[in-house]
């Protein structure tokens, strides 16, 4: 992580990224995405990544499998492909995403005072 800062006091305008997440835990890559997301903004980025959440925001992306091109686009339409990317997904986010767009349960805005008087 620290040559992503050394790199970054550069200000290149071409990044390479290469699987920056992959030996991090999940809440660790959130706190990562988040400043990654800020610093390519108005550069172009090459990201290389084995979790789906590193490349999701991506312009384009391809898909590669045992060192072919096997699909190639933006998240929604490999998603609609339901093709090796979709696999990939649902194996490692859709269940986190759904989780994080569902309404909260009826019980989930009681409050610890609440609870503490039921």
């Amino acid at each position: 992580r620290i040559a992503i800062a050394r790199t970054l006091l550069l200000d290149p305008r071409i990044l390479i990224l290469d699987d920056s997440t992959s030996s991090v835990d999940t809440e660790t890559e959130y706190l990562i995405q988040g400043t990654l997301q800020e610093l390519m903004r108005g550069r172009t980025t090459f990201v290389i990544a084995q979790r789906l959440r590193t490349v999701k925001m991506a312009d384009e992306i391809v898909v590669l499998q045992e060192g072919r091109v096997v699909e190639r686009g933006r998240h929604d339409a490999l998603l609609a492909r339901d093709g090796v990317y979709r696999q990939i997904y649902d194996l490692e986010l859709r269940d986190q995403e759904e989780a994080l767009a569902a309404p909260p349960a009826p019980d989930a805005h009681r409050t610890v005072e609440g609870v503490a008087g039921s």
